[in-house]
């Protein structure tokens, strides 16, 4: 049976998927610096870390997709915070990466986060 928890989690992916979607097309009416795009990858990150666990807890295949999803996005988005705080060089601040890359970060995050909300009842 369906948990309030797992339409909650269906319902962020689907807010952050759009969100990522929307501001890479351009129909956002405002653009976001890069820095809280790393932020909000990050908080959406830590969302798919919960619903990864949920998922392999229930011996869910899903769970292992997800959870290299998780760890990719936060090996990218974690760099960049830990240089913001002055943890790193400046080799953390993966300039490389542009927006763009963020922006399908969260298009990534967003669906496996929606795949989560069925994916943690299997």
């Amino acid at each position: 049976m369906m948990q309030l928890r797992d339409w909650i989690v269906g319902a962020i992916g689907a807010v952050v998927g759009a969100f990522g979607l929307l501001s890479l097309i351009g129909l956002l009416p405002f653009e976001l610096s890069r820095t809280a795009l790393v932020w909000i990858s990050a908080i959406a990150a830590l969302i798919l870390l919960y619903a990864t666990i949920v998922e392999i807890t229930n011996s869910n295949v899903v769970g292992t997709a997800s959870l290299i999803v998780f760890f990719i996005s936060s090996i990218v988005i974690l760099f960049p915070i830990l240089y913001s705080f002055g943890w790193v060089g400046s080799w953390g601040e993966f300039k490389w990466l542009g927006e763009t890359s963020y922006k399908l970060i969260l298009i990534v995050q967003g669906f496996f986060l929606m795949i989560a909300t069925f994916a943690m009842e299997l």
